[in-house]
This record gives C-alpha cells, structure tokens and sequence, in this order.
C-alpha cells in the first residue's frame, strides 16, 4: 500500500477497479479511425494551399491561418500517439505503418516515440525512474543539492521562454532526428530516425521544388512552431499540475500513478476536438489502449471520473509557475514556495 493509499485507503482499490472497467472501450472501430484520419488530413493540406495564396494578400493573414494549420497537425499528433498504443487499429501492422506516415508530417520517428512513449506511461509518477519521456521534473531537496551552475540550468530548462517557445522547437526539429534515449538499443531506433529523416527531407524537397524554398519556410515554420508548443504545453499539464502524484519506486504503483498522477484537462470545444481528447489523460494512461474518439463515452457513462484531477484551461496558466516536487507537502511548488519550505 502506498502513501496515498494510507491517506486514502480505498484509491488503490478504485484505481483497479477503474482498469478492469476501462478494458470494455479498448476495441476501435476502423471506419471510424479511418474517418478522424481524413478530416484531419485532408484539412491540414488545404489550409497549407490557403496559406499559400494567403501570401499574396498579407503574411498577417498566412500567420492566421498558421494557427488552425498547427491546430490539425496537433490531431494528426494524437492520432499517431494512438498507433503507438496499438488503440487505433486492430493490428500492430496497421498501427505502425499509420504511424510511420504520420510521423513524417509530425517530424516523429513512430518507432522511436513508440518506445519512449512506453517508458513514460510505465515509470510516469516514479520518482526513482525519472528522465525519459517526461518533463525533468527535481525534488525540492535535490535541487537544493545542485551548484549554481546546475539551479541556473534547471530554471533555464524551467523557465516559460524555454519550455514552451524555443525548446518545443528543438525537440522536433533537432532532437527527433536522432533517437535520442534509444541510442545504445541497437538498429531498429536508428533505423526508425534515419528512414523518418529521410522522408522528411524527400517531402521537404518536392514542396520546395513546388513553391520555392522561401515560400515554403514562410508557411511551414509557424506551422510547425505553433504546433510544437501546443504538443508540449499539452505534455506538460498532463503530469504538472497542484494535484499531481509521485512515488519512490516501493511505493508506487502503475494504476494509482495514472488515476491520480494525469489531469483531466477540461478544454472547452473545439480545442478538446482539435486536441483529440487527449486532455482525459487519467483515463488515458489507465487504460492506453482506448481509441481518443472513445475517451469522451468513458465520461458520458462513468461521469464520476470527470472530478478526478480536473484542470480547466484557466486553472492551468497556473501551472506554469510548478516546477519542484516537496516531498514534506506532496505537491508541486514554485521556486519561491520552495525558498520558504
């Protein structure tokens, strides 16, 4: 039993309970994931050719229609998150070349993020497992322990500009071409992020051979950059809220830590469209193998779940400001809630 199984004797018990429930969504229904791939697609491809046009009236209008452009390239992200759970597709075939395609256009190695992926919903909430697939996340005492070298790289890494502007960028454009975590674990990773690399720069070519390479920047940048922050400010309130849960590794356990370690982020429509429900994430990581178009009927049919870690868009900007684990209190606190531990 865990800590917060002490304090709340009957969460471990409800969080499997939820688990063994939560199996009854799991079956996707290929119609269905074959229709949310082309009314996502098929979107992001004409918005792309009305920026294009878009240039000969104003870039303020290009930059405009960047913003719903980021909007679908952030679904096709969910989708292909899905086929690395094998939830959006009855095969594993099926799912990994899906998402192999997709992570072309998402700048993601599929076999790469797959892995990773995995790492993060099975250590995700563990202290002691920490670094892969998450946000670098310090206790309050270890970063008391770091020089001032470390504490000013920590709230470099931490600070907002960093977080979700210029690191969004750099994670896909620069890190996901090499499989970074991955990188001792033989070929498979590296064949992963050289054949990605490889299409990217093959579909890269053609749009420039077809637009020119200064158009092409023009409408593909803040495609890709808008889009890239709002995957990482959608990571990062997953996991970073008040009322989040971590463990050292004797205490922890996986349902516990997903129920109550993952927000419900309450996005008002569309962006809980847009987003493809991915801010059910409590139920998500509990059962990861549920299609996103099914999340929603989890709610509808077990309304009880909705409270469970519930963050609305405005509640969230607070969290911005949560960047160390105490310990003594059991929750996130600032660097300055940290001065006065």
């Amino acid at each position: 039993m865990t800590f917060h199984d002490r304090q709340n004797p009957s969460a471990a018990i409800d969080a499997r309970r939820w688990l063994k429930i939560l199996t009854a969504y799991r079956a996707p229904n290929p119609i269905r994931s074959i229709l949310e791939i082309v009314v996502t697609a098929v979107p992001l491809v004409l918005l792309w050719i009305a920026m294009l046009a878009s240039l000969q009236v104003g870039y303020w209008l290009t930059l405009l229609l960047a913003i719903p452009a980021a909007g679908f390239l952030v679904r096709l992200f969910i989708i292909q998150h899905d086929c690395s759970h094998d939830a959006y597709f009855q095969t594993r075939a099926a799912n990994n070349w899906v998402g192999r395609v997709i992570g072309v256009l998402t700048l993601t190695p599929h076999d790469v993020w797959r892995r990773t992926h995995a790492i993060h919903h099975a250590s995700s909430g563990n202290l002691d497992l920490r670094g892969i697939g998450d946000v670098d996340t310090l206790t309050v005492r270890e970063y008391r322990a770091l020089s001032f070298r470390g504490r000013l790289g920590y709230r470099l890494y931490r600070h907002p500009l960093v977080m979700f502007v210029l690191g969004p960028t750099y994670l896909f454009v620069v890190q996901h071409r090499l499989p970074i975590g991955l990188m001792r674990q033989g070929a498979a990773p590296w064949i992963s992020a050289m054949a990605t690399n490889l299409a990217i720069a093959a579909v890269i070519a053609g749009l420039i051979a077809l637009v020119g390479w200064q158009t092409f920047l023009l409408v593909q940048v803040p495609i890709t950059v808008i889009g890239a922050t709002i995957g990482v400010w959608l990571f990062y309130v997953q996991h970073q809220f008040d009322e989040t849960l971590w463990e050292k590794s004797p205490d922890w356990s996986h349902p516990e830590a997903a129920l109550h370690g993952s927000s419900h982020y309450d996005l008002p429509q569309p962006l809980r469209w847009f987003t493809g429900n991915i801010g059910i994430h409590h139920v998500h990581h509990l059962c990861s193998r549920i299609p996103f178009y099914r999340l929603p009927e989890v709610l509808e049919r077990h309304p009880e779940l909705a409270s469970i870690g519930r963050l609305t868009l405005a509640e969230s900007l607070a969290c911005v400001r949560l960047v160390l684990w105490d310990e003594g209190s059991r929750r996130l606190v600032s660097f300055r809630e940290a001065r006065a531990v």
